[in-house]
């Protein structure tokens, strides 16, 4: 039963930032910005697929090479935590899409940026939707509980680290002394 759920949060994720990107894409906005700034974005690409590939196999019952995907551990009570976590990522990922408002981007778009958004969620932390992509991914991992997720979740803990990094950077050259406030106020993660 958990497996199944967990196949349905992955496929909530992925029509949430879908939709979104879709509706912008609609407006004329392109969100869609990934690996602009930095070509090594794109090896997170086939982590992600792959992922989703091990997701979606065990519901579909598709090859897959057993070691990577076998549990650490057996704890339904851990698999519910994580169904739990991954139910709370996907709500704080849409109220962090609403409140981004226009301004939603994959990546950094240093030719279109838009205003700089501090409410919401953002009032609480400026980066929750990392912080729910990390929570999102964690329980994944406790539903599933091996190596490939732990692996997925260590690479996009470091990824999501760097990529707050550069756009802290970005933001504190773009917007300058009204993100250096707002950096005052507001902690990077929560």
């Amino acid at each position: 039963m958990q497996i199944y759920l967990s196949g349905v949060a992955f496929a909530l994720l992925i029509i949430l930032i879908g939709s979104r990107a879709s509706f912008m894409y609609k407006k004329g906005i392109r969100v869609i910005v990934f690996g602009r700034t930095n070509k090594s974005d794109f090896l997170l690409l086939p982590v992600i697929l792959l992922l989703a590939y091990s997701v979606f196999s065990r519901i579909a019952g598709l090859p897959m090479w057993s070691p990577l995907v076998r549990s650490f551990w057996d704890s339904p009570g851990l698999g519910w935590i994580g169904l739990f976590l991954c139910a709370v990522a996907l709500m704080g990922i849409a109220a962090g899409l609403k409140s981004f408002k226009d301004s939603f981007r994959v990546g950094i778009d240093e030719n279109k940026p838009d205003k700089l958004v501090t409410g919401g969620l953002f009032s609480i932390s400026r980066n929750p939707m990392y912080v729910c992509f990390f929570m999102f991914f964690l329980g994944m991992f406790l539903i599933h509980r091996n190596i490939l997720v732990i692996f997925a979740l260590i690479l996009f803990s470091m990824a999501i680290h760097r990529q707050i990094l550069r756009e802290e950077k970005f933001l504190q050259k773009h917007y300058g002394s009204e993100y250096m406030e707002y950096c005052q106020k507001v902690r990077r993660y929560f």
